[in-house]
């Protein structure tokens, strides 16, 4: 060893001291680095992971978001619709109700006018007789009997002569109903021979009903099931513009 130069002393000397030195080092450097980049290598996996995770667990809150506000909308469809549903029900029920109500207003409007009309034409009957007597006592030029004027306008008015039904005689009739109609109502009394007559002519089983249509002027228009019997003076001065004309 002396002939190469070395001495074998300070060799080992620098051997151990080295080995001291490596030692060292590795125990308190590169163990330490080591042991960092091990760790730091687990915390960059670990973030990576963790950001894998958060990725997922954003999706599936944006999943479930999603399915909540599609859930939230189809629920508040549901609602609108069934809100709809009820108001055009309460529309259609509050117009039904006011439709019916303003039917049933214009039927009692309707019944009030009849009634008032027949009033008003019943009294316009005594009034007609009054001035029909007063014109016949003016054109003879005396008077006449009271009550055989006021007969004569009954029969013109009421077509009932002699208690019989005028345009009833020697007229064959049949059915379930008949409809009588004068100019002007009828009283109690008149009502009462025509539908005994009527009823004579007809049947027992048939119904008598009375309307009043002041354009007839007087006399009775008589129906019986599709037959017609008019002897109103309407009619009759309707024939006699035809035989005229």
């Amino acid at each position: 060893m002396e002939k190469l130069g070395i001495n074998l002393g300070f060799f080992i000397f620098q051997i151990l001291n080295f080995t001291v030195v490596a030692i060292l080092l590795y125990a308190w450097a590169y163990k330490p680095i080591v042991n960092m980049l091990e760790e730091r290598k687990k915390k960059i996996a670990q973030g990576h992971e963790d950001a894998r995770v958060a990725a997922e667990a954003r999706e599936n809150a944006e999943e479930e978001a999603n399915k909540i506000l599609a859930d939230a909308q189809a629920e508040a469809n549901k609602v609108v619709q069934e809100a709809t549903a009820r108001a055009d029900k309460v529309g259609g029920e509050v117009k039904a109700e006011a439709e019916a109500e303003a039917a049933k207003m214009r039927e009692e409007a309707l019944v009030e006018a009849k009634v008032e009309r027949d009033r008003m034409l019943a009294d316009m009957r005594g009034q007609i007789a009054s001035l029909a007597v007063a014109a016949a006592q003016k054109l003879i030029g005396e008077s006449m009997d009271e009550k055989r004027q006021h007969a004569l306008i009954d029969e013109f008015f009421s077509g009932v002569q002699d208690g019989k039904v005028i345009v009833l005689e020697s007229e064959g009739l049949s059915g379930a109903s008949a409809e009588v109609t004068s100019a002007v109502p009828l009283t109690d009394s008149e009502q009462s021979t025509i539908k005994q007559d009527v009823l004579a002519k007809v049947g027992e089983q048939a119904t008598v009903t009375f309307r009043v249509d002041p354009t007839i002027l007087g006399g009775l228009v008589l129906r019986v099931g599709d037959k017609v019997l008019d002897s109103s003076v309407a009619g009759q001065l309707e024939e006699l513009r035809q035989s005229l004309g």
